[in-house]
């Protein structure tokens, strides 16, 4: 029988696609000077190339070319992987486990260093009650560093999150050469589930509690973003 945690785990990281293509497309309409919105996007841009280099040396492909910042954001150019088919998938899938893993670590600099006073997000976003605790636990966040004692390093944690949400899911391209085999992974999961294999069970077990602490973090710091892109939002409607 599969799991309702690995079906749960799945339609996370669908939603942090979503959410971190719907709130890139977002800012670059709100954003008219490129100048600008590429600005916004460095961190992000930078994290999320590093991210495919690492899946290249994870998976024995030579790294060819890097551009991190141009006209078009950044890229990474290198030869085909040793491992076929599954090497491509990790190298234009690792911004979506490498990136939460960032932001993650930042959260725990400024917390424990820098004052800022930042929630433990739910690991795991399985009901509407996590959803609830989620937002209850956001608003919490901003009042807290920006109303009852304002600190100035929040603004900067600010800034990268939203660098680095909206760099988190896949381009276009990389969807291109991993969607395949996403699919075919998910599915041999499935199946393995389905098998009631013992070892191959708890293997895959603790692989998709690891993952689902990664989706579930992308997915909280993603609301976040969503939370400071929506005065913007606001202006840009009633402007339009």
């Amino acid at each position: 029988m599969i799991p309702t945690g690995y079906l749960t785990v799945v339609l996370t990281g669908i939603l942090v696609i979503v959410v971190s293509k719907a709130l890139d497309t977002l800012w670059a309409r709100m954003i008219t000077v490129r100048g600008i919105y590429m600005l916004v996007r460095v961190p992000g841009i930078v994290v999320h190339e590093c991210s495919h280099i690492l899946g290249c040396l994870l998976t024995g492909a030579k790294v060819e070319n890097v551009v991190f910042l141009s006209k078009d954001g950044g890229s990474v150019t290198y030869s085909p992987s040793p491992l076929p088919f599954l090497g491509d998938v990790i190298i234009n899938s690792a911004p979506l486990f490498c990136i939460p893993l960032v932001l993650y670590g930042c959260t725990w600099i400024f917390s424990t260093y820098l004052g800022c006073i930042i929630p433990v997000l739910q690991p795991a976003i399985g009901s509407a009650d996590a959803l609830s605790i989620m937002a209850g636990q956001i608003a919490g966040m901003f009042a807290g560093n920006l109303i009852y004692r304002f600190n100035p390093w929040f603004l900067l944690y600010l800034y990268l999150t939203v660098s680095l949400v909206l760099s988190l899911a896949p381009s276009g391209q990389d969807m291109k050469n991993a969607v395949l085999g996403i699919v075919i992974i998910v599915a041999a999961g499935a199946l393995i589930f389905w098998s009631n294999y013992g070892p191959a069970v708890n293997i895959l077990r603790t692989m998709v509690n690891i993952i689902g602490i990664s989706f579930g973090l992308a997915l909280g710091f993603g609301v976040i973003a969503l939370v400071i892109s929506l005065p913007l939002l606001i202006v840009y409607a009633h402007r339009h």
